[in-house]
């Protein structure tokens, strides 16, 4: 029986977003707990889909005793701020310094977090905790599926252990993985060998989908590959936007021989490259979306369904822009529905005009982000709600919502989920909240990228990717590039970075 310290921090940095994440987006925590010190950690994690959940849970049920640090996470956004950063690794490397002897030490990180000061946060906290530790302890990690996994990383942690699902419904078992391999290594008293390869080409988000094929295929090897030599096999296919000279997919690999780790490290390498073109998919312009969703609406007989991908709150957007309500509204789009389109200010004026007035709101035009102009038009209040309510989704298993005054909002055919705090829309119950029926609605328009689809692809005929103006660049070809490698394709069999301004 081991003790096992227990920590983390979670941020997925969009360096092309508008809004840093400061020490208060991490208080809050969003859609997660707030950052928590101590043993209350482990009360307000219990049950939930979080890799440190799973973690806990199963450590402890194969006889081992954990010891809680500190622990946060902050919604998508640009930079983590300097202060926000070193307040919370301070706190967990303070909570190692006063803890009883501890065993080996689990971090419940993302992979993808860049601070002011920092391009990769997760290989600095790995550093000093190492640096705190010791060589010989055992230094374990869980990553989102979207971690730009850096060599840092890589040579600070003994193990680390991404998800392989996006959506992430994997997030708690990701946790409980980790745990069981870290009980291996403490069982058999030794530490892995390792392998690490990164691959030359960023994958946008919307074809990473774990549900579609070619990731499907990739994710369904790496369990097939595992035992006997090789303890464990990871794919992270990064978070294209970015801007760090690790930005990026990469392959990592366990073994109990240095020639099991790398020989699945390089084969699986070889692969994803053998797959490079399939990383590709259609998207659409917001009028094309819209039309197309009409079209097909006219004889389903399940909603058609729109990722407004650009403004995904999931990866950085404010969940704020205009474009595609202003395609449902100029097309004439019947029976259609959007979410969520946060908006402090136009939620008060709903909640103070009350249920049946007609207000006029001028909604998108904040985010700053070239082409999202103002949209201003009359609504109709439907429907007021506090904006607390449970999720019922399988992304967002035991999340509490809190979303502030919101309200249902009607103009012609479509009606708006207005709120003032952003989520990205990857559960029915975010509509059911104002009384919209995802399952009879035509056309649903979610402001997310890939999240909905394990709560909206069992209800939906079709589902559509739309990119208007919004902070998440669904083609990393078109992001204002500074800081990456050269020798990056910038998005699948695409164009090679050069480094510097300059491309080839």
């Amino acid at each position: 029986m081991a003790l096992i310290a227990v920590g983390g921090i979670q941020h997925e940095t969009n360096t092309f977003a508008p809004t840093k994440a400061g020490l208060e987006a991490f208080e809050t925590g969003g859609s997660r707990p707030p950052l928590t010190t101590g043993p209350d950690l482990f009360r307000r994690i219990k049950g939930k889909n979080l890799p440190v959940a799973g973690f806990v849970e199963r450590i402890e049920a194969l006889d081992h005793f954990t010891h809680a640090l500190t622990w946060a996470a902050a919604a998508p956004s640009d930079v983590v701020t300097e202060r926000a950063f070193e307040h919370i690794a301070g706190l967990i490397l303070d909570g190692l310094k006063s803890a009883p002897p501890v065993d080996a030490v689990y971090l419940c990180l993302h992979g993808a977090m860049v601070t002011e000061h920092l391009e990769d946060g997760e290989g600095e906290l790995l550093r000093r905790v190492r640096a705190l530790i010791g060589p010989e302890m055992p230094l374990v990690a869980s990553l989102d599926l979207h971690s730009n996994t850096t060599p840092l990383m890589i040579s600070q942690a003994d193990l680390l252990v991404a998800y392989r699902t996006y959506p992430h419904v994997d997030m708690a078992d990701t946790g409980a993985r980790t745990a069981r391999l870290l009980d291996e290594m403490l069982r058999r008293g030794a530490k892995p060998a390792k392998a690490f390869r990164q691959l030359p080409f960023l994958i946008p988000l919307n074809w990473q989908c774990t549900m579609m094929q070619p990731a499907r295929g990739v994710y369904d090897r790496l369990a097939a590959m595992e035992g006997g030599e090789l303890l464990h096999a990871s794919f992270t296919p990064g978070f294209p936007a970015a801007d760090i000279h690790h930005c990026g997919p990469s392959v990592f690999t366990y073994g109990w021989s240095e020639t099991a780790a790398e020989t699945a490290c390089r084969q699986l390498a070889d692969d994803i490259l053998g797959l490079e073109r399939a990383f590709a998919g259609r998207i659409y312009d917001p009028d094309s979306g819209v039309l197309e969703a009409m079209r097909i609406a006219e004889s389903a007989t399940r909603p058609v369904v729109i990722a407004d991908t650009q403004d995904n709150p999931g990866a950085g957007g404010d969940s704020n822009t205009a474009g595609m309500l202003r395609a449902l509204v100029e097309n004439r789009a019947e029976g259609a529905a959007l979410g969520l389109m946060v908006d402090p200010a136009a939620a008060e004026i709903a909640h103070r005009a009350g249920v049946g007035a007609e207000v006029n709101l001028t909604l998108g035009g904040h985010s700053g982000v070239e082409g999202d102009v103002p949209f201003e038009a009359l609504y109709t209040v439907e429907q007021l709600h506090p904006g607390r309510f449970d999720a019922t989704g399988p992304f967002y298993k035991g999340a509490e919502f809190n979303l502030g005054p919101s309200a249902r909002v009607r103009i012609g055919g479509t009606r708006v989920v207005l709120a003032c705090n952003k989520v990205q829309m990857a559960d029915q119950a975010m509509y059911r909240f104002v009384g919209i029926e995802p399952t009879e609605t035509k056309i649903l328009v979610n402001k997310s990228s890939v999240h909905f689809r394990a709560d909206f692809a069992p209800i939906a005929e079709e589902i559509l990717v739309c990119a208007a103006p919004g902070p998440m660049i669904a083609d990393p070809a078109n992001l204002p590039w500074r800081r990456l490698r050269a020798g990056m394709r910038l998005n699948p069999l695409g164009p090679v970075w050069a480094g510097g301004t300059a491309r080839a």
